[in-house]
C-alpha cells in the first residue's frame, strides 16, 4: 500500500478495538467519490436542459426531450445489474476503476458531441457509471469498515452524493450567463449559454472523475471478497492494516465460520427460500427511498417553486438553498446513525415526511404561496437527508450475507432505479390529474404505509458484524 494511506494504528482510550482511522477513512472517501460523481451527473442535466434542447432543436419534441432525460436511467439499470455480478466475479476494486473511467469519458463526451444521437450515447454511458457506483461504493465501504463505525462510513456515500448534487446546482447557477427577458429561443440558442455554457456544465465533472480514477488505483481490494475467493493472506494483510493482527484474524474467522469462503451465490441462490425474506425487505427499502417523493422536489424544483409564486431568478436561488439543506442534514445523519441506530432514523424519516407532505398538500389546496412553502420544502429535504437518504444505503450494505451481497446489492439498486424512473415519470401525470395537493397527499400516504411497515418488519443492524446479520 502506498505511503499516502499507511499510518500508525490509533488506539482508542476507551479500550475499544483499535483501528487505523486515517487508512479506513481514506479508502472509504475514495470509494465514496463514486457517489459525488453520481450526484453531480444526476442533477447537472437539469441546468443544461433549457440550452441543449434549443441547440439540438428538440425544444418542441416531447419525445426527444424525454429520451434525453431518461436514457441515463436505462444505463443506470444496466450498470446496477451488471456491476453486482461482475463485482462478485472480478472484485470490487476493478469495478470502481471502471466506473471512474466511465464517468470521465461520459463527462467529456456529453459536452463535446454536437450530434444528438451521440449526445444520447454519452448520457447512456454516464448512466452505466451511475448504476455501477450507486451500489458498489456503499457495498465496498461496508466490507472494509469496522463494525463500530460502519454506519457512519457508509453514510459518507450519501454525503458525497448530496455534495455532488450541490456542486451541480452551484455550477449550473454560476456557469449560466444572465439571459435578458426579451431574448427569443433563437437568441438563447445563439448565446454563449446555448453554444458552450451547457457543455461546461457537463465538463465540470471531468476533474473529480480524473481524481477518482487516480486514487482508486491505490485502494485495496475488499478483504471480504478476497476471503470469499480463498485469498486469505491478501485479506489478512488488508484487515491487519485496518485493525491490527488480532482484528484481522478475528474477522477472517467470522467470515470462514459462516461459509463465506465458498463460491458466492448468484440470482438463483438469492431468490432461494433462506434469502427471499431479506431480499424483499431490501427491495422495499430501496424503492421506498424513491417513492417517498423527495427526489421529485429535486427533479421538478423549478415547477414546484414557480407554482408557489416565485420568479425564475428566485427559483434558481431556492434550488441552491435545498442543496445546502441536503448537505447540512446529511452531516446530522452521519453524527446520529451510530447513536440512534438505523431503525429509529428510518422511522423518523417516513413519519416526518408523511406529516410534512400532508401540510404541503394542504397549502397547495388552499393556494398558500411564498416563503412558507420554501420552509416546508427545506424541511422535507432536511428530514430525508438525515434519514432515508443515507440510511437506505447503510441498510442495503448491511442486511445481506456475504455469499449473496454483491448480487443482492445489484438487485436492490436495480429496483431503486426502477422506483426512481416510475416516480419521475408519474409525477407530471399525477400533478396534472390530481393537482399538486393531491400528489403530495399521495406521497404522504405512501410514507405513512412505509412507517407502519418499518415498525413491523425493519430490524436494527447497528453494532452487528456483517457475518452475523
Amino acid at each position: 500500500m502506498p505511503p499516502i494511506f499507511a499510518t500508525p494504528i490509533n488506539q482508542s482510550s476507551s479500550g475499544m478495538k483499535s483501528y487505523n482511522k486515517k487508512f479506513v477513512y481514506s479508502i472509504c472517501l475514495v470509494s465514496a467519490m463514486g457517489g459525488l460523481l453520481f450526484g453531480y451527473d444526476w442533477v447537472v442535466i437539469g441546468g443544461a436542459k433549457p440550452f441543449y434542447e434549443l441547440y439540438f432543436d428538440i425544444a418542441d419534441s416531447p419525445t426527444m426531450q424525454g429520451l434525453a432525460m431518461s436514457v441515463a436511467l436505462l444505463g443506470c439499470l444496466i450498470g446496477a445489474m451488471v456491476a453486482g455480478m461482475m463485482a462478485d466475479c472480478y472484485g470490487r476494486k476493478p469495478l470502481l476503476l471502471i466506473s471512474a473511467f466511465i464517468f470521465l469519458s461520459s463527462a467529456y463526451a456529453t459536452g463535446a458531441f454536437s450530434v444528438f444521437s451521440w449526445f444520447l450515447v454519452a448520457r447512456f454511458l454516464g448512466g452505466i457509471g451511475i448504476g455501477i457506483a450507486s451500489g458498489l461504493s456503499p457495498m465496498y465501504i461496508a466490507e472494509v469498515a469496522p463494525t463500530s463505525i460502519r454506519g457512519k462510513l457508509v453514510s459518507l456515500n450519501q454525503l458525497t452524493i448530496v455534495l455532488g448534487i450541490l456542486g451541480a446546482q452551484i455550477a449550473n447557477w454560476l456557469i449560466a450567463e444572465p439571459i435578458p427577458a426579451d431574448f427569443t429561443p433563437a437568441d438563447i440558442c445563439a448565446s454563449w449559454n446555448g453554444q458552450m455554457g451547457w457543455r461546461w456544465m457537463f465538463w465540470g465533472a471531468a476533474f473529480p472523475a480524473a481524481v477518482f480514477l487516480l486514487l482508486a488505483c491505490f485502494i485495496p481490494e475488499s478483504p471480504r471478497w478476497l476471503a470469499m475467493k480463498g485469498k486469505r493472506e491478501r485479506a489478512w494483510n488488508v484487515l491487519s492494516k485496518i485493525g491490527g493482527n488480532h482484528y484481522a484474524e478475528q474477522e477472517l474467522q467470522m467470515v470462514e465460520q459462516t461459509g463465506s469462503s465458498k463460491s458466492e451465490g448468484g440470482l438463483k441462490l438469492l431468490f432461494s427460500r433462506p434469502f427471499r425474506k431479506v431480499l424483499v425487505l431490501g427491495i422495499i427499502v430501496a424503492v421506498f427511498q424513491q417513492w417517498c417523493g423527495t427526489n421529485v422536489i429535486f427533479n421538478y424544483a423549478q415547477e414546484i417553486f414557480q407554482s408557489a409564486g416565485y420568479s425564475l431568478g428566485d427559483v434558481l436561488f431556492n434550488i441552491v438553498v435545498t442543496g445546502v439543506a441536503n448537505v447540512i442534514f446529511t452531516f446530522v445523519a452521519i453524527y446520529t446513525v451510530e447513536r440512534l441506530g438505523r431503525r429509529v432514523l428510518m422511522l423518523l424519516g417516513a413519519g416526518g415526511l408523511a406529516g410534512i407532505y400532508l401540510v404541503l398538500g394542504t397549502c397547495y389546496f388552499f393556494q398558500v404561496s411564498g416563503f412558507f412553502m420554501v420552509v416546508l420544502v427545506v424541511l422535507a429535504i432536511a428530514c430525508y437527508a438525515m434519514s432515508l437518504g443515507p440510511i437506505t444505503w447503510v441498510l442495503l450494505a448491511e442486511i445481506f450475507p456475504n455469499r449473496v451481497r454483491g448480487v443482492a446489492m445489484a438487485t436492490c439498486t436495480f429496483a431503486l432505479w426502477v422506483g426512481s424512473f416510475t416516480l419521475t415519470y408519474t409525477f407530471p401525470l399525477l400533478n396534472s390529474a390530481l393537482g399538486s395537493y393531491g400528489t403530495f397527499w399521495i406521497y404522504s400516504a405512501i410514507c405513512l404505509v412505509g412507517f407502519v411497515f418499518f415498525c413491523r418488519s425493519l430490524p436494527e443492524t447497528k453494532g452487528k458484524s456483517l457475518e452475523t446479520l
